[in-house]
């Protein structure tokens, strides 16, 4: 089995190193000085009061490592499209695609049956880049629910959560997502295939779409923002207009808004993604995480208002900041 983590910063190398541990064929696409501390010393994973270091193959070029079984993409959202060629030298016919990027992903009505089906979201695959490069048919759906770091080029702390969860787009328990659900389970991770990833990739959106926004917007701590009646109020509202176009779409929530809410509350003084992004001057998922909700809605007709007003204020953030990549 050849896996390649295209994008192998915190999350991407920390899944990328416990697969070379487990003696799995791993190459690592990163830049900067952590590709080059990776390729000196290794990369060190750090977990559990524990350390390791694995010595996969590591380079910014894809030519190097060839077609493989599976590309795992680490990359945010809105970095994927401008690199999607960069992918084709990893990619055959029957490479599969992991898609593992926050928000609602490029291929998310290709093979799901309705009015919109094969239907191409703008907001996070401009012009239908994705689409036409790497082809829904190689996706597998897959949600994050662990947080990792970067703390130092080389090295990568993992900070908590081990469920990496799969899914096809049309539901099926195919052999190549099996396949990949026993390696990562044989590497340490949970890594169930879902019959309905878009169940769970709504279930993480909706925390995603008004937690983050409304953090960078206030600089808050999901503490902060859970305790104020004010920014609760606000998040609330954004959750229940999600639930509305998610369940127009097919989705089922496994819990309803308010206890969705206080599992954010119960995480702490949690700086979410996107605050982060802000205050270290790195772009923000925005559309990812937000835009897309808004377009869903107009898609199926119901009116979002609340997640409209909070998407255009935190792009005007992300100007004023300078890290908004629409």
């Amino acid at each position: 089995m050849k896996i390649c983590i295209f994008g192998a910063g915190a999350m991407g190398g920390w899944i990328g190193g416990l697969l070379a541990r487990q003696g799995i064929d791993v190459t690592l696409i990163a830049r900067g000085p952590h590709l080059d501390a990776m390729q000196r010393n290794g990369l060190t994973v750090r977990m559990n009061g524990e350390e390791f270091v694995t010595h996969p193959r590591v380079t910014s070029d894809p030519r190097e490592a060839g077609p493989q079984d599976y590309v795992f993409i680490g990359l945010k959202a809105h970095s994927v499209p401008p690199v999607a060629e960069q992918m084709l030298p990893l990619l055959r016919d029957d490479t599969a695609v992991i898609t593992a990027s926050n928000g609602i992903p490029w291929w998310y009505f290709y093979k799901l049956p309705g009015p919109w089906e094969n239907h191409r979201l703008e907001t996070v695959d401009p012009g239908g880049k994705q689409w036409d490069v790497l082809r829904p048919e190689r996706a597998i759906g897959c949600v994050l629910w662990p947080a990792a770091e970067v703390i130092e080029p080389g090295i990568v702390r993992h900070e908590y959560g081990d469920r990496v969860s799969l899914g096809e787009p049309d539901g099926t328990r195919s052999e190549r997502a099996e396949a990949l659900g026993k390696a990562l389970t044989a590497a340490g991770l949970k890594a169930p295939v879902r019959p309905n990833v878009r169940n769970e990739i709504w279930m993480k959106l909706w925390g995603n779409l008004s937690l983050n926004p409304v953090s960078a917007l206030t600089l808050s701590t999901l503490e902060d923002l859970t305790r104020d009646p004010g920014t609760r109020g606000v998040i609330r509202q954004m959750m229940v207009e999600a639930q509305a176009v998610g369940e127009s779409l097919g989705v089922r929530f496994a819990m309803n808004v308010d206890a969705r809410i206080k599992a954010a509350e119960e995480v702490g003084a949690h700086r979410t993604s996107m605050l982060q992004d802000l205050e270290r001057g790195r772009p923000m998922e925005i559309d990812a995480l937000v835009g897309v909700v808004a377009e869903l809605g107009r898609l199926v007709e119901l009116p979002t208002p609340t997640i409209d007003t909070v998407y255009h204020l935190a792009v005007r953030r992300a100007r004023e900041a300078g890290t908004y990549p629409g």
